[in-house]
């Protein structure tokens, strides 16, 4: 079942999405303003969120911001009033990757938030894993505050790596995210990867690295993971 959180203060409104999605078998948590929302998102994973605009105590452009700027790539679907172009122009600045006018019809909203929720958002300006850090915005890449030179070509490695970490990348798709539809001879990404593999790795205690044998390459951290299930 899809996980979403709806961030509304217009509680009649909120209460009719909610009960609407639940009968296409999509469960919504609901917060009635900004603070709470980010607290909601923080504490639970979502597959996309619905966020109001107008909200109490933290606007949705603020929210939108600040969940950016931790590096949360959930997929938003913002939900507002305004219909100026500025006002949509703002929202996709602030993050947001779709909108909403109100009144809509709640079928529209569910085909929507399904299309949404089957992709992380291209909006996010930050990408983590463990200690080592990529800011899109700034284009820099550090690991336990230590900053890390790469080549263009590493860059886009890592960032294809860490957009999906944890999961395994093939190495299809990661030449595809380098070279696109012309992939170099068979040795390049393997040395490339090398030299990634330096850079983040070598001069740290943890690998964050892996190579996965038969499916692919990818970023986790596997101590964190096994003190966490132990």
């Amino acid at each position: 079942m899809l996980n979403v959180l709806l961030i509304e203060d217009d509680l009649d409104l909120a209460q009719t999405v909610v009960e609407y999605l639940e009968l296409e078998q999509i469960r919504c948590d609901h917060a009635r303003n900004g603070v709470a929302g980010l607290q909601f998102i923080r504490d639970n994973g979502y597959e996309a969120i619905l966020l109001d605009l107008n909200l109490p105590r933290l606007d949705g452009l603020r929210v939108c911001e600040q969940l950016r700027s931790d590096g949360d790539d959930t997929p938003i679907l913002m939900l507002t009033a305004r219909d100026q172009l500025d006002d949509k122009l703002d929202g996709f600045r602030a993050g947001t990757d779709d909108y909403l006018v109100k009144p809509f019809e709640l079928q529209e909203l569910v085909v929507r938030l399904r299309a949404l929720a089957r992709r992380r958002s291209g909006q996010v300006r930050r990408l983590r894993c463990a200690d080592l850090e990529m800011n899109l915005a700034a284009r820099t890449v550090t690991r336990a505050g230590q900053a890390l030179k790469l080549s263009p070509v590493g860059w886009r490695l890592l960032e294809a790596l860490l957009r999906a970490s944890p999961s395994v990348v093939s190495r299809q798709a990661l030449e595809e995210a380098v070279w696109g539809d012309e992939p170099p001879d068979s040795n390049s990404l393997k040395v490339h990867l090398f030299n990634l593999r330096k850079a983040i790795d070598n001069p740290f205690p943890t690998t964050l690295l892996h190579t996965v044998a038969g499916h692919g390459f990818v970023l986790k951290d596997e101590d964190r993971q096994t003190t966490a299930q132990s």
